[in-house]
């Protein structure tokens, strides 16, 4: 078999995706260790104590949505650079991505159903398979067609969850009908469990593997069509934001300090300051649950694609200005590996706090999860460089690529 020498890697793309696979953690620990909506709310579950209030609000305004997408437009711009290497190379390039997304949608299923609810890998496989259709857009039609898109979704979603405001406004109006109380209160149970639901969801977190499981298999059967669904609207096109800024430069170090710093200042400040009053609002309002729905699934939609582009700008400052340095090759030694640390992350966390594992499920403060996320970035930092040092590709980047490529790819270095 002929080994084909490593392709040119680019450090800003890895060590980006180091910081996003780590970054990600911060958001997910709440979803592998609390049921789901306390990721939602934190009067839901785990406490609104100062320690848990701070931590809760510090994730809603610096990190919830900005890391997944980091993460989305770095699939982007990746699946852009191995679109046309592959061309270049005058290669099937439709044939190699839509056998790699095929792959990534299994991994990712079996992810869903055998591993932990929240994937995403499913989901960028189907969208991937949407956006091959637009790799031949330059970076200016990518943008001008990304930017209405996302905003369709945001106001779509904006009418959606505002339409629920509604109804509890008028449902609070005296005289109200006997239908319209009801209609809302079904509403509000929809997405409010009660104390019996929420003890349900940790009895079977706490159970064994077989049990979650078959709750699975019976009540969430096509949610990752459903999870599909419902976020294409934002994830197509960041994705295609992705592949533009792959395009003009600007994800592979391209552009001058001054334009990083000015573009990354000027986005992570105004959207901070939108999510910083949104949070003051709904700590005034008592974590009002409607609000809160509002707040986490349409509100939050133009700061997160704000702080998303003005992250991936300061991280790519920071990352050629300590290119040479032997923690930020760590970093890029994680996103080399993101796909195998991704995964493994998801078995660890949920052999910690599932009850096949050590059941922790529904036991551990918000603020106190944070540990478990700094010793899972520490196992990430450990164990990425010395085995990157010795092969090719991460465990798992190693699979993925043998199977979508139909051939056993070499894996030790010369």
């Amino acid at each position: 078999m002929t080994v084909t020498p490593p392709a040119p890697r680019h450090l800003t793309l890895d060590a980006l995706r180091g910081f996003a696979v780590m970054g990600i953690l911060l958001m997910n620990i709440v979803g592998f260790s609390m049921p789901e909506m306390a990721y939602v709310s934190p009067a839901v579950y785990g406490g609104t104590d100062t320690p848990d209030l701070i931590v809760w609000a510090f994730s809603y305004i610096f990190v919830d949505g900005k890391m997944r997408g980091l993460f989305t437009i770095l699939f982007g711009a990746s699946m852009m650079l191995i679109i046309e290497r592959a061309r270049s190379n005058g290669q099937n390039a439709a044939g190699i991505h839509f056998s790699r997304m095929a792959w990534l949608a299994i991994f990712g299923l079996a992810h869903f159903f055998l591993l932990w609810f929240g994937d995403i890998l499913f989901l960028y496989a189907a969208v991937g398979c949407i956006a091959f259709y637009l790799s031949h857009l330059s970076a200016e039609d990518l943008f001008r067609r990304a930017l209405p898109v996302f905003t369709l979704g945001f106001v779509g979603y904006a009418i959606m969850f505002g339409g629920m405001l509604y109804l509890q406004y008028t449902a609070s109006l005296p005289g109200a009908s006997a239908a319209t109380i009801d209609s809302y209160r079904q509403t509000l149970d929809g997405f409010d469990p009660g104390a019996t639901a929420i003890a349900a969801d940790i009895a079977l977190h706490q159970s064994g593997f077989l049990p979650v499981l078959l709750a699975k298999l019976s009540d969430s059967l096509f949610q990752p069509l459903i999870l599909l669904a419902y976020n294409l609207p934002e994830t197509l096109p960041l994705m295609m934001i992705g592949m533009a800024l792959y395009k003009n430069g600007f994800m592979t170090g391209a552009w001058s300090a001054a334009d990083y710093r000015r573009l990354g200042i000027r986005l992570t400040v105004i959207g901070g300051l939108i999510l910083t009053a949104i949070t003051l609002g709904l700590i005034h309002r008592d974590f009002d649950m409607l609000l809160m729905l509002n707040a986490s699934y349409a509100w939050n939609w133009p700061s997160q694609l704000l702080m998303t582009v003005g992250y991936a700008a300061l991280l790519i400052g920071l990352i050629r200005n300590c290119a040479a340095s032997a923690w930020m090759r760590r970093i890029a030694a994680v996103g080399r590996a993101a796909f195998s640390n991704y995964l493994g992350t998801s078995l660890l966390m949920t052999f910690l706090f599932y009850g096949w594992g050590l059941g922790l499920y529904g036991s551990v403060g918000r603020a106190e999860l944070y540990l478990f996320v700094i010793a899972a970035w520490a196992l990430m930092l450990l164990w990425s460089e010395p085995w990157l040092a010795r092969f090719r590709y991460g465990p798992l980047e190693w699979l993925w690529r043998s199977l979508a490529r139909r051939q056993i790819q070499p894996m030790r270095l010369s």
